[in-house]
């Protein structure tokens, strides 16, 4: 493949890919990347440096009415400055405007909280494995200053410190969409002159014996829906037809979301009349009426006028809108819509989207992505599953996964590339696409090849059986990226060009994009031809016959395996003391992407990955990965049920990076189990050993430490069914984790298993690292000599590796373990050069806690408070909670 210049991009057509050597694991074929990347997240999840978060929506134009409930919850709050924090709760139905009432309030509220203002979204929560309030409380920390590295990973920590940082701010909490009195109760902050302001469907009466006032949202009166109406369509339009427009109102329930639709239709159609609208409105509700006699006048109300929109849209926004009822998750930009449904170009979703926002079918979120009312969701769903063929939503889920899986792939090898994966990530090939599968055999040949329609193999048949070459490398996750079913249908579910998906990538890029930030340029940045038709030799070439791809078994870039765990990634340092390995915080060592691997062989994008651009890769993929985290669990749970498992798997393995980084450790745990069950399922046993022995880190930081050992157990039975060496040396080192807490003689034996089978796979870096937490385990268990001598060597490999963070974290552990020997002055100066050396290294917290390790042994009281002085600002600066005894300890010295 052509190196990319920036100005030049690779032709589609001819293009070949070299893999020298073999290819262990299965394959993931990754496409045609060109162009820059712009992101499409939210900057936000850092705080402020003066950590003021400003974090509730705007409310929506044309907000009318609501006067005396606002009024009444102006005089509820007021008491706030006496009483406590009180809680104001908004309920009603579903579209009367709870959520724009709430954010109206605290718009105009602004100046009562100089401490800021968050936002919680309970409804992206709940679809999670039941840690929904402790996620809540990782929000509201993260919007006070708290890094991830110091969030506790317990409920009751992440209380008792939400607790102690909101007693010191006066600020507004809002809760959107509730559905349990402790979501509430859990996130009452402390801080005289605070308020909680929840909206709920449900009435939460329970929440009365907390002080909280219940405010039950009505329907707006006729005055004021003829208001909104007015603020939409131009107030001189409804006085000209006074009597329909009230009629209109009247027929529409005064429900904001009802009178909003018809208003954008008679915005959008100028010759429309509201006469018109109102007897079209008026026959729509009566033929609901017959047909569904026991859905509530409401659902009625708010069907007909969607019914109405969607005959009225274009034949291309109508598939769109169908579309995106199936789409898993709950927002998406033009890219995902691209994909979802399987146009070529953003461009083309993009004008649907402009259309579907214009009838107010969709909203666009402050970050600039879309989002659709759960009622306009639930319409769309299921005019989908009434109009389309019966696989339409898995055909939707597979297109969003193959795209999804690009992305988290490509995000994953932008934060580390020398990380062990099974899934093997391979570049482009010809026209056939980032996901391109073929044949049954799982790789390309006759029996995936394109026949002149582009119709391809049998489709959703990719890779389930036979190997691909010797190696049995195959193609990504049996989500049957060949052309067939997914391209036969044109925009209104007619027959089109069969192969024409094309683009489950689209743009390819997490929001590659235009002045909105919703999407890019028809060709911009990312990955297309996510899961587009093959070629005429399939998905690899030159391809054999019976589906292998030429003498290695597999065609295409391929990265390299990397070490055999996590390594630097990891949290708490195995050998320091007791009150050090209570913050098991930070997930923070990662290298910056390269385009090439340690071992000399090219990415999986070709050299192109599409973070490249970023001056900070690694950096901007955790953000997309943070933005993108409901939508890839979403994605995950749905591709999940639809047998999926392939892109189950391989996308659970590569999203797990994000929570090395940002702990969350329900979704961590959720996504790893969903990955193991899928990998068992799909015949894997390297996967499955992979996955169950990642899932024993959150496990671990669970305090679920027997389920943890269960996994591992398991992993390591399934690691040496693999016969693969890295693999087995990874197993052994979790393993050794949890012995580390258990039994500190076990872990040694854990780790030196580690170290011997990474020296017979030749894995230099992970040969490193199971030396330096074999060291750790050794001075734990009292053999301090030997663990000098383990640390030592461990620091010389991360030196000649060029990995100077690592280097500096075991000079510090070597300083600790001096310490316990009783050679203070030597123990200082280790820690001393290993603090300069991690604050060089921007290993803030662990330059902290060397400092605190190197202000015991010193002896000057000058030199002990600069030590702490500069441990306690990275604290603060990260809001650590040891912060707090740091700051004891200076002011009692």
């Amino acid at each position: 493949m052509r190196a990319q210049d920036g100005a030049e991009h690779p032709e589609p057509a001819g293009i070949t890919n070299s893999l020298p050597g073999s290819v262990d694991g299965q394959l993931a074929q990754a496409g045609v990347v060109h162009g820059g990347i712009t992101f499409n997240y939210h900057a936000g999840q850092e705080a402020p440096q003066d950590r003021r978060p400003d974090q509730v929506p705007r409310p929506p134009r044309g907000f009318v009415d609501r006067r005396q409930l606002l009024a009444a919850l102006d005089e509820l709050l007021a008491l706030g400055d006496a009483v406590g924090c009180p809680i104001g709760v908004f309920s009603g139905l579903p579209g009367i405007g709870k959520t724009a009432a709430a954010c109206q309030w605290a718009h105009n509220n602004q100046p009562r909280f100089p401490d800021g203002q968050i936002f919680v979204d309970f409804a992206g929560l709940r679809a999670g494995t039941g840690g929904d309030v402790s996620e809540a409380l990782a929000i509201c920390l993260r919007a006070l200053g708290v890094r991830d590295q110091y969030l506790p990973p317990g409920l009751a920590d992440r209380t008792a410190l939400y607790r102690d940082l909101s007693a010191k701010h006066r600020m507004l909490v809002v809760l959107d969409d509730v559905t349990r009195p402790a979501q509430v109760t859990a996130l009452l902050p402390q801080g005289r002159g605070s308020a909680v302001l929840a909206t709920s469907t449900w009435r939460l009466g329970e929440l009365v014996l907390d002080g909280a006032s219940l405010l039950q949202l009505d329907v707006l009166d006729t005055d004021s829906a003829l208001e909104l109406l007015s603020a939409l369509c131009g107030p001189r339009r409804i006085a000209d037809e006074a009597e329909s427009a009230a009629r209109l109102a009247e027929l529409c329930g005064g429900l904001p979301v009802a009178l909003r639709i018809c208003g954008a239709r008679l915005l959008t159609h100028r010759r429309l009349t509201i006469g018109a609208l109102v007897t079209e409105l008026s026959d729509e509700q009566n033929r609901l009426s017959r047909i569904a006699v026991s859905s509530a006048h409401e659902e009625r109300t708010v069907s007909a006028a969607l019914e109405l929109a969607y005959r009225d849209l274009p034949e291309a926004a109508a598939r769109m809108y169908r579309v995106l009822g199936l789409l898993p998750g709950l927002s998406f930009d033009t890219a995902v819509a691209a994909a979802a449904a399987g146009l070529r170009t953003p461009g083309q979703a993009q004008e649907a989207l402009d259309v579907l926002e214009a009838a107010s079918l969709l909203t666009v979120t402050d970050d600039g992505r879309y989002a659709l009312h759960s009622l306009v969701r639930l319409h769309a769903r299921d005019t989908a599953r009434a109009l389309d063929p019966p696989d339409a939503e898995r055909e939707t889920v597979r297109r969003v996964a193959a795209h999804y899986l690009a992305l988290t792939a490509a995000a994953d090898l932008a934060v580390r590339a020398d990380r062990l994966r099974i899934a093997r990530l391979v570049g482009a090939s010809g026209a056939s696409g980032a996901f391109g599968a073929a044949g049954p055999s799982g790789a390309s040949g006759a029996s995936g090849a394109s026949g002149p329609s582009g119709a391809s193999g049998t489709p959703g048949t990719s890779g389930a059986s036979g190997p691909s070459g010797p190696t049995g490398a195959s193609d990504l996750s049996g989500t049957s990226g060949a052309s067939g079913r997914s391209g036969a249908s044109g925009p209104s579910g007619a027959s089109g060009r069969s192969g024409t998906p094309g683009t489950s990538g689209a743009s390819g890029t997490p929001g590659a994009s235009g002045t909105s930030g919703r999407s890019g340029p028809t060709s911009a940045s990312g990955l297309s031809d996510i899961s587009g038709p093959p070629g005429p030799s399939g998905p690899y070439s030159p391809s054999g016959p019976s589906g292998t791809s030429g003498p290695t078994g597999a065609s295409g870039l391929s990265d390299t395996s990397g070490p055999s765990d996590l390594g630097a990634d990891t949290d708490a340092d195995p050998c320091a003391d007791a009150s050090s390995c209570a913050d098991t915080a930070p997930y923070t060592d990662t290298a910056p992407y390269t385009e090439t691997s340690s071992s000399g062989d090219a990415g999986p994008f070709g050299g192109a990955s599409p973070f490249a651009g970023a001056v900070a890769p690694g950096r901007d993929a955790i953000s997309w990965l943070e933005a993108e985290r409901a939508n890839i669990l979403a994605v995950l749970r749905a591709a999940s049920g639809f047998g999926l498992d392939r892109a189950v798997w391989q996308m659970a393995e590569a999203f797990t990076v994000l929570f090395l980084h940002h702990r969350h450790l329900a979704d961590w745990r959720e996504s790893l189990e969903l990955g193991a069950e899928a990998a068992r399922r799909d015949g894997d046993p390297a996967a499955e050993a992979r996955l169950r022995s990642l899932l024993s880190r959150p496990l671990l930081d669970l305090g679920r430490d027997e389920q943890a050992k269960g996994q591992l157990d398991t992993a390591e039975q399934l690691a040496v069914e693999s016969g693969h060496l890295v693999l087995q040396a990874s197993v052994q080192e979790f393993l050794g984790r949890y012995w580390d807490t258990h039994d500190p003689a076990r872990a040694v034996d854990a780790y030196r298993t580690s170290l011997a089978l990474n020296a017979e796979a030749g894995e230099k870096r992970g040969e490193a690292l199971a030396r330096y937490f074999l060291g750790c385990a050794q001075s734990a268990a009292g053999a301090h000599a030997t663990a000098l001598d383990a640390l030592a060597r461990a620091r010389e490999a991360f030196l000649s590796l060029g990995d100077d963070r690592m280097a500096a974290r075991t000079l510090a552990d070597t300083g600790r373990v001096l310490a316990r020997t009783g050679a203070r002055e030597e123990a200082a100066a280790a820690l001393s050069r290993a603090a300069d050396d991690l604050k060089e290294s921007d290993a803030s917290h662990y330059e902290a806690r060397a400092l605190e390790d190197l202000a015991d042994l010193l002896d000057d009281p000058e030199a002990v408070r600069s030590c702490l002085r500069r441990a306690l600002a990275v604290y603060e600066e990260g809001g650590s909670p040891r912060a707090t005894a740091v700051l004891a300890r200076l002011t009692a010295d």
